[in-house]
C-alpha cells in the first residue's frame, strides 16, 4: 500500500493519456477551489461587512473614532525640536497685570513693534485684533504698522457681522485672515491657506507670513494646471472632504492636515515684558518670523489640538502659537525637505478596508477554538494598529478604525455562518453532513409526489451509498493524518466526477452518499457507480505514500410509495452497500427488499458475537499438519468455531468479518492464541512429547497491528510454561504487504520469541519477491486452490513447484493446504514438500478427537 519517494520515481513511464487525466483532475481541482464553499463564505462575509462599514463610514458615523485615533497618535509621535526661525511673543497674565490693561493700548503695541524691529526681524506678524484704536497711542501704532514687514490679521466669519475686519490704513497685502479652522468636536487639525470668494483671494495670516519670510529665498508661489498650490518644488496637495478619515468635514477654500510639530515646544515663546525692557537676545529676532499674540488663559484665545484630545487637561494651545505651527509647516516643507501628510485615493481605501475584512473572515473561518480565534483577531488588530501609526509616523493618515471594524465583523459573520455551516456540513471534508443530504432527498421526494410522473414506476433520482474498503487498514498502518487526508481527497476526487446538480456528502466515517438527479433507469445509475469505481481505483498520493484503495457501492433509485421517508431511501441504499461488500468489496450492488433481512442478521449477529466472547461460546478445532516424508503429524492448526445457543453452528465465514469491521476480532484472536497454547502444553504433558508437535493459529491484520501484540504472547507464553517454538503465527501476504516495513519490524520482534512464522495462502496475494526474503519466516503455506487443481491439465502443479523450489532457496519449508486425494499427496512428495493439511488426512477435529489421534499415534501414510 505505501512505497517510498525512490519507488515512486523508478515507476515505469508515464503514458500520455494518464498525463491527460492528471491534468484533467488537476484543473478540476483547481477550479474547485476556487468556486469552494469556504472561498464563497470569505468573499461574501468579507464584501457584505465592507459594504456596511463603508455605508456608516460615508455618513461620517466612524469620523469621531478616527479623529480620536488621529490624535492619540499625534501624542504619540516623537516631538521636534523648537524651529529656529520663529520667534513667539506670548502675552501672558503676568504681562496683563503688569500694564493693568486689557485690551493693551496701541501705545504698548506699538512699543513692542519698535523694539522688534531694531533687531531687524524679516517679518513681524501681529496676531491681535485692532479695529478699534485703543489710547493712547494710536499714531505710533499706526507708523509701526504701516512698515511693510508687519502683517496683521482679521477675521473674515460666515456673515458681515461677523467680520472683524483689520486697520484701514494697512496695505491688502498686509492682512491676512484668521485660518483657524475646528473640526466638528472643537479640534483644529486643519490649515486653511487661502480662500476664494469669486472675486478676489484671501491669504490666511500664517501663510502671509510664510510668503514674506520666502522671499529671501526666493521662492516662487503658483497654482498648478491641476489647481493646486506650489511653493517652488514642494506642491501642497489640497485635503479632499474624504482625505485619511474625513467624511464629513468643510473642506471649503485651499486646505492641508496641520502637521503639529510638538505640544509645547514647537517654537520659542518669550514675555511682553522682556521684550519691553529690551531683554531679549537680538539674534532671536534678527531675520526671523516674529509673531505677538495672547498666551494668557484669561483672553480666552485657547484652542483644542489634537494634544488635548477629550478636552481634559490644560493643553489647550494658544491662538498664536498655532499660527506659528502653521508658519513652521510651510517653511519646513519648502525649505527642509519636510514631508506632508499624503492620503490615499477613495478607492485605494477602500481596497484597503475590503482586504481587513478578508484577513477577519478568514480568521473567523479558520479559526476554530475561541482562545485562539482571539488571539489571532488580536494579533490582526495590533497589526493594523501598528502598520496605522507607521504609516502615521512619516507623514500619511489611513484609516484604521474602518478596517478594524470591518474585520471584527466580518470575522464574527464568519464565525457565525461557520457555526450555522457545520451543523448541515462535514467539519473535515467541507460537504455536506446526513442532516443536509437528508434535507435535500426529503425536496427531492416532495417535488416527485407532486409531480405528474409520480407513481408511473419509473426512477426519478437515485442514492448511491459508498463506503471505502480497507479503510480502518490505512488508519491503523499510517496513522490517523493520512487517513484523514484519505478522506478529504476522496470528497474531492468524487465530487470532481460528478455534475453541480447532483449532491455528495459525507454520512459517515469512511461513508459517502450521493443523490444523483434526473436518473431515468438503473442502467444509468450502475453506469455512473461504474465511473466512480474506477476514478477511486486510481491510487492517491499522500505525504509520498502511494495508497489503493476502492469503493464498495450500494444503489437505491427512487420509490413509488408515498410512504417511503428519505431515511427509509438512504438505509436502502446502505443495506445494498453492506452487502456488495458481503461479496467481496469493489462492486456495487443495487438494494432489492430481502436485503433487509441480511442486515438484520447481520447486526443481531454483531450483538450475539459480542455476548459469544463475553460468555465464551467459542471451541476450537484442531486439523493436523502431516510431515509428508514420515506420514506423522507435525502439529495442528487451531480453528475457531462457534456453537450458538439458539442458532447451533454459525460458519467462520460468515462470523469472521464481522468481528473484523467491528474490531471483536482482537479479544476474539486473543482468547484462540491463549486457548491453543493451553492445549498444545496439555498435550505435550500428557503424551510426554517433545516441543516439536506445534500449533498453528492465524492472525488478522488487526491482530498483527496491535502494539501490544508481542508483550501479550509473551506473557501468555512464559504463564503456559510453553515454548516458543511449539507456537506458530500465520499472516496472509496481503497482511504482511500492507505496510512492508511496519510488518518486518514486527516479524522480528515475534522471532525474538523464538516463535515459528508463516505466510499463508502463499500465492493469491501480491508479495513483492524483492521484500519476501526480508521476512523472517519459517514457512510459506500454498493455497489450496493451487494444490486442488494440480490434477487438472493447467498450470497449478508448475507454480506449486516454483512455491516449493522458492521456499527452499530461502531456507523455508513448505505447508500444501487442500490436500484431498491420494494423487495430490503422491505430487507433492515428489515436489519435497514437507508438510501437507487437508481433508485427505482429517477434517478439523473437537480437542478429543485431536487428542484420540496422538494416543494413537496415527501414521497417515499407511492408511
Amino acid at each position: 500500500m505505501g512505497v517510498n519517494s525512490a519507488e515512486k520515481n523508478s515507476k515505469s513511464p508515464v503514458s500520455a493519456s494518464t498525463v491527460v487525466q492528471y491534468l484533467h483532475r488537476g484543473w478540476c481541482r483547481g477550479i474547485g477551489l476556487i468556486f469552494s464553499p469556504e472561498l464563497k463564505v470569505i468573499l461574501i462575509t468579507s464584501l457584505t461587512t465592507s459594504g456596511l462599514v463603508l455605508g456608516i463610514q460615508q455618513v461620517g458615523g466612524l469620523q469621531p473614532a478616527e479623529l480620536s485615533l488621529f490624535d492619540r497618535m499625534t501624542q504619540l509621535k516623537p516631538d521636534q525640536n523648537p524651529d529656529p526661525r520663529l520667534l513667539v511673543v506670548g502675552i501672558n497674565e503676568a504681562d496683563i497685570r503688569t500694564q493693568n490693561h486689557w485690551p493693551l493700548s496701541d501705545h504698548v503695541i506699538a512699543k513692542t513693534l519698535a523694539s522688534l524691529q531694531q533687531h531687524k526681524p524679516q517679518v513681524i506678524g501681529l496676531d491681535i485684533f485692532r479695529d478699534i484704536a485703543i489710547a493712547p497711542g494710536h499714531a505710533s501704532l499706526q507708523a509701526q504698522l504701516k512698515k511693510t514687514n508687519v502683517i496683521a490679521i482679521n477675521y473674515l466669519g460666515n456673515t458681515e457681522d461677523e467680520r472683524i475686519p483689520a486697520p484701514p490704513y494697512l496695505a491688502k497685502n498686509q492682512v491676512g485672515f484668521c485660518d483657524l479652522v475646528s473640526d466638528p468636536d472643537g479640534v483644529i487639525r486643519r490649515n486653511l491657506m487661502f480662500v476664494s470668494d469669486g472675486t478676489a483671494t484671501y491669504t490666511s495670516f500664517a501663510l502671509k507670513l510664510a510668503l514674506y519670510y520666502l522671499r529671501e529665498h526666493q521662492v516662487p508661489a503658483q497654482l498648478t494646471e491641476a489647481g493646486e498650490f506650489q511653493l517652488g518644488e514642494t506642491v501642497f496637495a489640497r485635503l479632499r472632504a474624504t482625505a485619511g478619515a474625513y467624511q464629513t468635514a468643510d473642506t471649503a477654500g485651499y486646505q492641508i492636515l496641520l502637521n503639529y510639530r510638538s505640544v509645547s515646544n514647537a517654537v520659542r515663546v518669550v514675555p511682553l515684558q522682556q521684550v519691553l525692557q529690551g531683554k531679549v537676545d537680538p539674534n532671536w529676532v534678527k531675520g526671523k518670523v516674529v509673531l505677538i499674540g495672547v498666551t494668557a488663559p484669561s483672553a480666552k484665545d485657547l484652542h483644542y489640538t489634537p494634544y488635548s484630545s477629550g478636552k481634559q487637561g490644560n493643553l489647550q494651545m494658544p491662538g498664536v502659537v498655532i499660527h506659528a505651527q502653521m508658519v513652521s509647516q510651510v517653511l519646513s516643507a519648502v525649505l527642509d525637505g519636510q514631508p506632508l501628510f499624503w492620503f490615499w485615493s477613495d478607492w485605494v481605501e477602500i481596497a484597503w478596508i475590503v482586504g481587513w475584512a478578508v484577513v477577519g473572515s478568514i480568521l473567523g473561518w479558520q479559526m476554530r477554538h475561541w482562545l485562539v480565534l482571539g488571539l489571532g483577531g488580536g494579533v490582526a488588530l495590533g497589526i493594523l494598529v501598528g502598520i496605522g501609526f507607521g504609516v502615521f509616523t512619516h507623514m500619511g493618515w489611513v484609516p484604521v478604525i474602518a478596517p478594524a471594524l470591518a474585520m471584527v465583523l466580518a470575522g464574527g459573520s464568519a464565525v457565525a455562518y461557520r457555526v450555522f455551516h457545520y451543523t448541515f456540513h462535514d467539519a473535515l471534508t467541507g460537504l455536506p453532513n446526513r442532516a443536509l443530504f437528508l434535507k435535500h432527498l426529503n425536496r427531492l421526494i416532495r417535488q416527485q409526489k407532486r409531480s405528474v410522473g409520480f407513481g408511473n414506476g419509473q426512477a426519478n433520482f437515485a442514492v448511491l451509498f459508498l463506503d471505502l474498503d480497507r479503510f480502518k487498514v490505512v488508519n491503523d498502518n499510517l496513522g490517523h493524518e493520512i487517513g484523514d487526508q484519505l478522506l478529504i481527497r476522496t470528497g474531492q476526487r468524487l465530487k470532481n466526477c460528478l455534475s453541480s446538480s447532483n449532491t455528495l456528502a459525507r454520512v459517515g466515517g469512511d461513508e459517502f452518499a450521493i443523490l444523483l438527479k434526473g436518473v431515468s433507469d438503473l442502467e444509468q445509475a450502475t453506469a455512473i457507480a461504474s465511473q466512480l469505481q474506477q476514478e477511486m481505483a486510481l491510487p492517491f498520493w499522500i505525504q509520498d505514500q502511494e495508497i489503493f484503495t476502492s469503493v464498495s457501492v450500494g444503489i437505491a433509485l427512487s420509490q413509488a410509495d408515498p410512504n417511503h421517508q428519505p431515511e427509509d431511501l438512504l438505509r436502502d441504499a446502505h443495506t445494498a452497500m453492506y452487502q456488495a461488500k458481503a461479496l467481496g468489496k469493489a462492486r456495487q450492488e443495487v438494494f432489492a427488499t430481502g436485503m433487509r433481512v441480511q442486515v438484520v442478521r447481520r447486526l443481531q449477529l454483531e450483538t450475539d458475537l459480542r455476548r459469544a466472547i463475553e460468555q465464551q461460546e467459542f471451541q476450537l478445532h484442531y486439523q493436523p499438519i502431516v510431515a509428508l516424508e514420515t506420514g506423522k503429524t507435525a502439529g495442528f492448526e487451531a480453528l475457531v468455531r462457534w456453537q450458538h445457543p439458539q442458532n447451533g453452528f454459525i460458519s467462520p465465514a460468515e462470523f469472521i468479518p464481522v468481528a473484523e469491521e467491528t474490531g471483536l476480532i482482537v479479544p476474539l484472536g486473543q482468547w484462540v492464541i491463549r486457548t491453543a497454547c493451553q492445549q498444545i502444553k496439555q498435550w505435550q504433558t500428557e503424551f510426554k512429547l517433545d516441543s516439536a508437535l506445534m500449533v498453528s493459529v492465524n492472525l488478522s491484520g488487526q491482530q498483527f497491528t496491535q502494539p501490544d501484540l508481542v508483550e501479550f504472547i509473551e506473557e501468555t507464553l512464559a504463564a503456559i510454561e510453553l515454548e516458543g517454538h511449539s507456537l506458530k503465527l500465520e499472516i496472509t501476504e496481503s497482511v504482511a504487504m500492507n505496510n512492508v516495513e511496519s510488518a518486518i519490524a514486527m516479524l522480528v520482534r515475534l522471532k525474538a520469541l523464538n516463535l515459528q512464522l508463516s505466510i499463508d495462502d502463499f500465492g493469491t496475494g501480491y508479495s513483492s519477491l524483492s521484500y519476501l526474503y526480508r521476512f523472517p519466516v519459517d514457512t510459506l503455506k500454498i493455497d489450496r486452490s493451487f494444490v486442488s487443481r494440480m490434477d487438472d491439465a493447467g498450470d497449478d502443479a508448475a507454480i506449486v513447484q516454483t512455491i516449493v523450489g522458492l521456499a527452499h532457496s530461502l531456507n523455508m519449508n513448505v505447508v500444501a493446504e487442500g490436500v484431498e486425494t491420494a494423487a495430490q499427496l503422491a505430487r507433492l512428495q515428489t515436489m519435497q514438500c514437507e508438510y501437507g493439511q487437508g481433508y485427505f488426512f482429517s477434517k478439523p477435529l473437537p480437542a478429543q478427537g485431536a487428542k484420540a489421534l496422538l494416543a494413537a499415534k496415527t501414521c497417515w501414510l499407511e492408511r
